[in-house]
């Protein structure tokens, strides 16, 4: 992750070529390195090759679609995805942040907005990471222990009894969350801004499918409780204090 956000490597994803160079010429214009690939199947080598620091993909690309170079990619690469569609249905967008993407916008997309998600996607991405390197020096690097539930938010593996989670991205970066503070009730806000660094606007329902989502992959009872009016919660009972 780029330390200042204005020398950050950008990966721009779209096959309309006006649209395409518009964009990177404003994003460059705002201080971002921009790479434009028109091909879905070449866009996911260059995402798992090059790690850039952002990709901004659209769905409708030829060769792989975006939500299948999403799906390929996510396993071995961390930093944030945003989804472009012409689509605005909220059902693509659930799919999109099920498979793993970090946000989602439908086009046509007001080039400030695209800038403010990518300003916000990237300090999100920075802040997790300082927080993660700041915790494993004061745990001596060793990730939270637990005999039902351990996350190592180093290497974003989450286990359950001994077994990997196949998490997505956004349902590993709201269990980590949880993990964080055990018995705490994050709202609604809390959870929004810090899985996609803006504000939630009161009736997006995709917090609630992740929520869903999550519930169904942990093998506990009731890990996750729902707070009425406030939130949600990570049952403390499965967890145990770090290991000195």
């Amino acid at each position: 992750m780029a330390e200042i956000d204005g020398y950050a490597h950008i990966l721009l994803v779209e096959d309309n070529a006006s649209l395409a160079e518009l964009t990177q010429h404003y994003l460059q214009e705002s201080g971002y390195r921009v790479v434009v690939i028109s091909d879905g199947e070449a866009a996911r080598r260059y995402i798992v090759e090059q790690q850039p620091d952002l990709t901004v993909l659209d769905i409708m690309l030829p060769s792989l679609d975006g939500l299948a170079v999403c799906r390929q990619v996510r396993s071995d690469y961390k930093n944030p995805i945003i989804i472009l569609t012409a689509k605005n249905d909220p059902l693509d967008e659930i799919l999109g942040l099920e498979i793993g993407a970090d946000d989602y916008l439908a086009k046509p997309v007001d080039p400030k907005l695209l800038l403010s998600r990518i300003r916000a996607n990237l300090r999100r991405a920075r802040e997790f990471n300082q927080a993660i390197s700041s915790q494993a020096s004061i745990n001596g690097a060793t990730p939270t222990k637990s005999p039902a539930l351990s996350v190592d938010r180093r290497n974003r593996v989450a286990l359950c009894r001994g077994n990997s989670l196949d998490l997505t991205g956004p349902e590993f970066d709201l269990l980590a969350l949880l993990h964080s503070q055990p018995g705490h009730v994050f709202s609604r806000d809390e959870i929004t801004h810090a899985l996609r660094g803006i504000e939630y606007d009161g009736q997006s329902r995709v917090i609630d499918m992740l929520i869903s989502s999550l519930r169904s992959k942990l093998p506990l009872q009731d890990p996750i409780k729902t707070v009425r009016n406030k939130g949600y919660l990570l049952v403390e009972e499965h967890l145990l204090t770090p290991e000195d």
